[in-house]
């Protein structure tokens, strides 16, 4: 089976190098447009495909809650994707965790209030398990490419930690922040959520690369986060995200050990016959069953 690997790029990540027979794509979703156009390419050392699509548009013109994440993942899936990883730059909740350093997150806190979160919608309901929401086989292969892409640096790969999605597009409050980190956080975003669930219910193996870019505004010694002080640290996070994706691209996993594998197996709890013809047709990419 050929391993197609999509990657959604976040703040400062707006897109792939090193990729041959690149190309841009345009798809069509049930849900509207996506972010951008998808850059799809070869890594010219792996030869594993590589879909790109940033997650805020080029020129970051999607604030988080704008962004149509139902469409990103729809895009993704339909051009073939095997495997999907999330670059985020987030505000770091621990001391331990620096600015500069990189973690590859395993649990959320979901805290957003206004984003479509599911396919499921319309006259059809479906369940997925999401008690772990990452693909465990998938993250373990993003540690090990990030650090392999940290080698020789000052810089730390966390393997594993909690990352509280809120709403944005504003930056916590330091009551806000100091009550994320007595919930035992590791890192604060605004794009992780629904982004996991919708990977979780299209069936994908999903990890999230996260780039700590500052304190937050918890730390008593340091400036509270202002976006100068975390565009100068992305600029260098950057490149080491780059060279995790490409290594990264060398070692996917097989996705059917995936929990995302079979997901939707018994997910659907609303009768065959009771689904309204839209919602068959808007998730005839996903499900062609329906559509029977």
């Amino acid at each position: 089976m050929s391993h197609v690997l999509g990657v959604i790029g976040g703040s400062g990540v707006y897109a792939l190098e090193d990729l041959d027979d690149v190309e841009e794509v345009e798809v069509e979703t049930p849900y509207g447009a996506p972010s951008d156009l998808v850059l799809r390419g070869r890594d010219r050392d792996s030869g594993t495909t590589l879909l790109f699509l940033p997650r805020h548009g080029r020129g970051h013109r999607l604030s988080p809650t704008e962004i149509n994440y139902r469409a990103n993942v729809c895009a993704l899936k339909k051009l073939g994707a095997t495997h999907l990883v999330s670059v985020s730059a987030v505000g770091s909740m621990r001391e331990e965790i620096p600015p500069g350093d990189l973690v590859v997150v395993d649990q959320f806190i979901d805290l957003t209030k206004r984003r479509a979160s599911t396919f499921f919608d319309g006259g059809v309901v479906g369940h997925v398990a999401f008690a772990d929401p990452v693909c465990p086989h998938l993250s373990s292969a993003l540690a090990g490419a990030a650090a392999q892409a940290l080698e020789g640096t000052q810089k730390k790969l966390h393997a594993g930690g909690t990352y509280v999605c809120i709403e944005g597009p504003q930056f916590s409050t330091r009551a806000e922040s100091l009550l994320y980190r007595s919930w035992g956080v590791h890192v604060i975003g605004m794009t992780a959520m629904p982004e996991a669930k919708l990977a979780r219910e299209a069936e994908l193996p999903y990890a999230l690369l996260a780039m700590s870019t500052d304190y937050d505004c918890w730390h008593s010694t340091e400036e509270a986060v202002t976006v100068e002080a975390v565009i100068a640290v992305l600029r260098e996070n950057v490149v080491y995200a780059r060279r995790a994706l490409r290594a990264l691209s060398r070692v996917l996993p097989d996705p059917e050990a995936s929990p995302a594998h079979g997901a939707l197996a018994s997910a659907v709890m609303t009768r065959r016959d009771l689904v309204p013809e839209q919602a068959r047709a808007r998730l005839s990419w996903l499900l062609p069953d329906l559509s029977c």
